[in-house]
């Protein structure tokens, strides 16, 4: 008599993925763990990680820091994935502290342009990465929170943005700006059109955030769900397998940003998070307090904020050259 075939279990890999999953984590989180965990593996010769613990991820973190010369917050998420693998996979405690070699965080300024360049930068654009690049400035969001932006989180009536999961997976509000009410009005309704074709050829679904699928098994055909700056084209859901129209690629606007800083003749290395922070020092400079600032740009600490002070053109704490305070007088050589 044949026995029956026992269920293999399935790979480690596999495993991490469905944990992930279940935590509801972002595909880009469950990218980048699968990669560190794959990493930890191999630097260990293909041991299996219940069979390692504490040594063996000082080891590995070391690596990153002394031979690979990883910034620290890649050596901090590397570290986050072995962390999940053994809490969350292996259901493994591991006993004592991790003493690694960490990697140095450099104290670098965030770059920050005047008004003027702001404005030469944006004049440089156009279509869909302008009204992007408008939003990161104008509202301080980071690339990632303005392209996964829902039609609902827009509130024109009272003119602000409603950022849903920003980092730390909390939400907040800030300021929509009255010259984009308009323009985004405009660009949604050419939005809707896209989106009432997709249904029409059975398509029409969006991405939604964790359970709510479930729970509301119509909402993501619903207009209120729709992303507000949508791909140019179907593609299918890596977990899933359905056909949706997702955001636009965040590359294609980090692309757009970078060539217009060049035809702008912007001689600083500009990015998509440089709007923000020049969104934070403007307001600084502008007489907004410090606490405001931070609420908008959803710092947990305060002296995350604090940086931009440092930064600032003019203000209290302003210094003025003392070459600048002797005009008429003859400064011996």
């Amino acid at each position: 008599m044949n026995q029956p075939s026992q269920k293999r279990p399935k790979k480690l890999l596999d495993q991490v993925r469905d944990a992930i999953r279940r935590k509801h984590y972002s595909i880009r989180t469950e990218e980048a763990y699968v990669r560190w965990i794959r990493r930890y593996i191999l630097y260990h010769g293909k041991r299996h990680p219940k069979d390692m613990g504490i040594p063996e991820i000082e080891a590995f973190l070391t690596h990153l820091a002394v031979d690979r010369k990883v910034a620290a917050s890649t050596q901090n998420q590397a570290l986050n994935a072995i962390l999940f693998l053994y809490r969350e996979v292996l259901k493994q405690d591991l006993e004592g502290r991790i003493n690694a070699i960490r990697a140095k965080r450099p104290k670098r300024l965030p770059t920050v342009l005047s008004r003027e360049e702001v404005r030469r930068v944006l004049d440089a654009m156009s279509g869909t990465p302008q009204l992007i690049a408008k939003l990161l400035y104008g509202s301080g969001l980071r690339l990632m929170e303005a392209v996964r932006l829902r039609v609902k989180d827009l509130d024109f009536a009272q003119h602000q943005v409603v950022v849903r999961d920003g980092k730390g997976m909390k939400d907040r509000v800030t300021v929509l700006p009255d010259s984009l009410i308009a323009p985004l009005q405009e660009h949604l309704q050419r939005v809707k059109l896209i989106h009432e074709r997709d249904l029409a050829k059975g398509y029409g679904s969006v991405y939604l955030p964790y359970a709510l699928e479930r729970k509301y098994p119509n909402a993501d055909r619903e207009w209120i769900w729709q992303y507000v700056f949508p791909a140019t084209a179907l593609s299918k859901d890596p977990r899933t397998g359905v056909v949706r129209r997702h955001h636009v690629s965040e590359s294609s606007v980090q692309k757009a940003v970078k060539k217009a800083a060049k035809l702008a003749g912007i001689n600083k290395r500009v990015t998509c998070h440089t709007f923000r922070h020049s969104f934070a020092t403007h307001l600084l400079e502008n007489g907004y307090d410090i606490r405001t600032v931070q609420e908008l740009l959803g710092h947990k600490d305060v002296r995350t904020t604090m940086v931009y002070t440092h930064i600032l053109n003019r203000g209290a704490m302003a210094v003025r050259s003392p070459l600048d305070s002797n005009h008429g007088d003859q400064i011996a050589l």
